[in-house]
């Protein structure tokens, strides 16, 4: 819970801090400028509030780390909700009222999350969670896209680094391996989900494992 708000709180952070001309430059999400991830962000805020106020008795169907649907296909960029989040970008037209949106319900989501009792079962798109296992699963979401605002951003910063290690250790769950530890916990997740293509020197750390990657999370 606690890496959670952390997480979410830096990224908000991150966001809060941009310039406006930095809305329009890319982000590290292909296909995707500033703009368009923050506007993601502002649904995935929302869908966290949705979920947390979603209780169920059912047995739980999925964990953090089942969360996650794997694939080796990067995005086409043909999927609608991406085209919707890009034209909902679009007609926010001034950077302030992304960053006003993203404020105003994601101080909201991240009053929710600390509220929330980690055991309460919740649903979301058919599946069933602990909220605590739900929450842990938005650690590496936020800290991948906190790594996606700052791509071609430098100066923004990094997540925190309990962020990067925690994701680190889902990454190498899903995968049923471990990282080289010649990889940092950034490279290592940048690598892993294809958001660059790895140095021959890390082919060669990464050894059989890299013959599997990219693992493109959705």
């Amino acid at each position: 819970m606690d890496l959670f708000s952390e997480s979410w709180a830096a990224l908000r952070t991150a966001v809060a801090g941009l310039a406006d001309e930095d809305f329009a430059r890319p982000s590290g999400c292909a296909g995707w400028l500033v703009r368009d991830l923050v506007c993601h962000l502002i649904i995935d805020a929302q869908d966290v509030l949705i979920t947390l106020v979603t209780p169920t008795d059912r047995e739980p169907t999925r964990n953090a780390v089942t969360y996650w649907e794997v694939s080796s296909t990067p995005p086409s960029g043909d999927d609608p909700l991406d085209a919707v989040t890009v034209r909902l970008a679009a007609a926010y037209e001034e950077p302030w009222l992304l960053k006003f949106h993203l404020d105003d319900l994601g101080a909201a989501a991240g009053r929710a999350a600390v509220l929330a009792d980690p055991d309460l079962r919740v649903g979301t798109r058919d599946e069933v969670f602990e909220v605590g296992e739900y929450l842990r699963a938005y650690v590496m979401e936020w800290t991948l896209h906190h790594l996606d605002l700052v791509a071609h951003l430098p100066a923004a910063g990094l997540p925190p680094a309990a962020g990067l290690a925690e994701s680190r250790r889902m990454l190498e769950e899903i995968a049923g391996a471990r990282f080289p530890a010649s990889l940092s916990d950034t490279d290592a997740l940048l690598v892993g989900t294809g958001r660059r293509a790895p140095t021959a020197t890390e082919v060669s750390a990464l050894g059989e494992l890299a013959a599997r990657l990219p693992m493109i999370l959705g």
